[in-house]
């Protein structure tokens, strides 16, 4: 059987999803044909022997819709002749794009793809794509779930209230994720990962002097009468500081079978070791990383004690709490460059930077195997294992 590997991982610095943002005036397609561009260079491979390039986009509207990916490859300069297709798995897009590149890899269907990822909240915000007035649910939905779906940040708040998990537990969570990533930022961990584009040189939502007493001065960003009277045992602790913010970024991995790696002389950084998705209450939402971690785990005969790194995107930090209670996973070996509560959350990037930070990590501390998941809006979930090399 084929294995398929990852020989380069780049991304952007995450810019502030807002105007005044670093890269808030950069089309998300210029911004994705960066990073395509700084893939292939520091690769040193021909651009013309990749077989598929596939990325991650959620809001596919105005400046992201008609297939971004192939529109970012074509303004890179890269051959025409290379497809590429842009996928919509929400949050998870571009993790899903890891997941059908090696997929594709491991069948023999490709021997060399591209998996990355983009999105611009400043210039496409999110629900962009829904029009005012829309239903993008459909009547099937609303007889099977009588009191209709909720926003995220409700699911946050029921996930706080079902794992008892206190504002104070959040508010810690995320002041360590911010200094986490301070500290990779002034240690230099990020340079092998990051390719500047601009003025945009590190991650702008990082805060290296936010605190949890800082923190618990913020209200909660969620709060609504209606939604209050549904669930009662809502208290109302997530906040935007808790919460990952919005961002623009782009993100992009280099997969090719193992084989044709050593043909071409490159040095794999890691091996795709097992993947995994899964549905769940799409009213908790957020959840699905539970499921998902504990089936890519026996997909890899592995026990949760054998990981050496996680990266769990963190979209709240209820998510990852409630995820570190079910499955027993070392907190210490979680997120251990800081997550996206500090480094920001480009949606459609999301998948491919959590993969490019954790082979990168893997490689600096000489660790051998990495778990990413990531939590998904309508009760998805991705999750993978790779294996440094």
């Amino acid at each position: 059987m084929r294995d398929a590997v990852i020989v380069e991982a780049v991304r952007t610095p995450i810019g502030k999803g807002k105007a005044g943002g670093a890269l808030a005036e950069v089309h998300p397609v210029a911004l994705l044909s960066h990073t395509l561009a700084a893939l292939v260079e520091r690769a040193g491979i021909d651009p013309a022997l990749v077989d598929d390039v596939i990325g991650g986009t959620v809001d596919q509207v105005g400046e992201q819709a008609m297939n971004t990916t192939r529109y970012a490859w074509l303004g890179a300069g890269l051959p025409d002749s290379v497809p590429a297709t842009t996928v919509d798995r929400q949050c998870g897009s571009s993790q899903q794009a890891v997941h059908f590149a090696a997929q594709g890899v491991l069948s023999g269907t490709y021997d060399i793809a591209v998996a990355c990822g983009v999105e611009s909240m400043s210039r496409v915000p999110m629900w962009s794509n829904v029009p005012p007035g829309s239903d993008p649910f459909g009547p099937g939905v609303a007889e099977r779930y009588p009191g209709g779906l909720v926003p995220q940040g409700i699911s946050a708040e029921l996930i706080a209230a079902k794992w008892s998990l206190g504002r104070e537990a959040m508010d810690t969570f995320a002041a360590a994720s911010h200094a986490k990533a301070a500290r990779a930022w002034e240690t230099g961990l990020f340079d092998a990962e990051v390719v500047p584009y601009g003025r945009a040189a590190r991650d702008e939502s990082v805060r290296p002097m936010t605190t949890p007493e800082v923190l618990a001065g913020l209200r909660p960003a969620f709060r609504d009468p209606v939604f209050a009277e549904r669930f009662p045992q809502i208290d109302w602790s997530v906040t935007a500081g808790n919460s990952s913010p919005t961002n623009d970024g782009a993100s992009a991995v280099l997969v090719m079978a193992a084989e044709t790696a050593a043909r071409l002389g490159l040095r794999p950084l890691a091996r795709l070791h097992a993947f995994a998705v899964t549905g769940s209450d799409p009213l908790l939402m957020l959840t699905g990383v539970i499921p998902a971690t504990e089936k890519v785990l026996r997909r890899a005969g592995l026990g949760i004690g054998d990981i050496d790194l996680f990266e769990i995107n963190e979209a709240f930090a209820s998510v990852v709490l409630a995820w570190q209670q079910e499955t027993g996973a070392d907190p210490a070996r979680v997120n251990v460059n800081g997550g996206a509560i500090a480094l920001g959350h480009p949606l459609g990037a999301s998948g491919t930077r959590l993969t490019t930070t954790l082979v990168h990590a893997l490689r600096s501390r000489g660790a051998r195997y990495g778990l990413q998941a990531m939590c998904e809006a309508g009760g998805l979930a991705n999750a993978m294992i790779v294996e440094a090399l």
